[in-house]
């Protein structure tokens, strides 16, 4: 097969990427969040390809992408107001809702739940994707299952050339991390993955919500979840990533007492004066937290390479967009963090 790289500014880009889509095929979409590997929701074939071209486990559930709140009700059923007044707020935008599906959505595109995750994108040439292709469209984040995310064309293209149909080239992504997840069937609602949209944001809407476990800690591999990204170990390059917390000269003093030959720090800008000789690569501002979130999936794949030992990671404090960074800087650690300010 060969991959078709497609420009979204293009417009006849819309109508291809449609039409590869609604004939059951694999179109990679640029999105606000992260590129994701779309082809039809309601196709069990197509969304087969997706799990194929991944390596994703199938119990891992999609994303379905629509155009609007107004097609909220085509694939869910039981819809509380409050998903039309957080769709009225945030949409289009990074944030993913988990309602009862309707029987029209497969079970392979649910992951075998009775529920679908369900979100419309801010990015306009992927909303007119979906409009012309004239179905839902399910897209998980465009990378090899449980490697960094995709937040340009060519890492789509790294992983995928050859294997899908085509590549929608909308440029960098702005927010850079993969969408906010609530689940909406319980009471109050539930966080399941942080992102763009943030929990204070939430809250304004929601008033109560409540942080499920996966975010803060490494789920078991038995356990059923709602929404992607919640048991495996996700976002990861292929050596050991290590968390070190605290201040930064404190940080800065442990790992250099623990770091060897191959190994790489991963920090802020405003540290790498901190780690000269130690291979430091910045991933953004800890000052400007929007840089961190839009710049780490691409230092994740620049550090996803043969021959380096280890990672030794800066994570952003607080909360905001910054506590979705920290979500996937842990799980890229398998949650291995170390306090250097208590640490030997």
């Amino acid at each position: 097969m060969k991959t078709r790289l497609l420009s979204a500014a293009d417009p006849e880009t819309p109508k291809l990427a449609g039409e590869i889509i609604r004939r059951g095929g694999l179109v990679a979409i640029p999105t606000e969040t992260v590129y994701g590997l779309g082809a039809d929701g309601l196709n069990p074939a197509a969304v087969d390809k997706i799990f194929e071209a991944k390596g994703r486990p199938g119990d891992n559930p999609l994303i379905l992408h629509v155009t609007g709140a107004a097609q909220i009700e085509l694939f869910c059923h039981d819809v509380p107001a409050v998903a039309y007044e957080l769709a009225e707020r945030f949409w289009p935008g990074p944030l993913t809702m988990v309602l009862p599906a309707k029987d029209c959505v497969p079970k392979r595109t649910t992951g075998g739940l009775s529920t679908v995750a369900i979100r419309c994108p801010q990015t306009a040439v992927t909303r007119e994707i979906i409009r012309l292709a004239g179905v839902p469209v399910a897209a998980p984040s465009a990378n090899l299952s449980g490697k960094p995310s995709t937040t340009t064309a060519a890492h789509v293209l790294h992983d995928h050339d050859g294997k899908i149909d085509a590549i929608v080239d909308g440029g960098p992504c702005q927010v850079g991390v993969e969408s906010t997840i609530v689940d909406l069937t319980e009471r109050p609602a539930r966080l399941l993955r942080p992102g763009g949209v943030t929990p204070e944001q939430l809250r304004e809407v929601l008033g109560e919500l409540i942080v499920d476990k996966a975010v803060t800690a490494q789920v078991s591999q038995d356990e059923v979840v709602k929404a992607p990204g919640m048991k495996y170990r996700h976002y990861a390059p292929q050596c050991e990533v290590l968390i070190v917390s605290g201040g930064r000269e404190q940080a800065a003093s442990y790992i250099r007492a623990h770091f060897a030959p191959n190994d790489r720090v991963l920090c802020f800008e405003e540290e790498l004066p901190l780690y000269e000789g130690c291979a430091p690569l910045a991933y953004g501002r800890e000052a400007a937290v929007e840089t961190l979130s839009a710049g780490l999936f691409a230092a994740l794949r620049e550090l996803d390479k043969p021959g380096i030992g280890k990672v030794y990671a800066r994570c952003p404090e607080g909360g905001g967009v910054a506590y979705a960074v920290q979500n996937r800087l842990k799980k890229a650690a398998a949650f291995q963090i170390v306090n250097a300010e208590e640490a030997p």
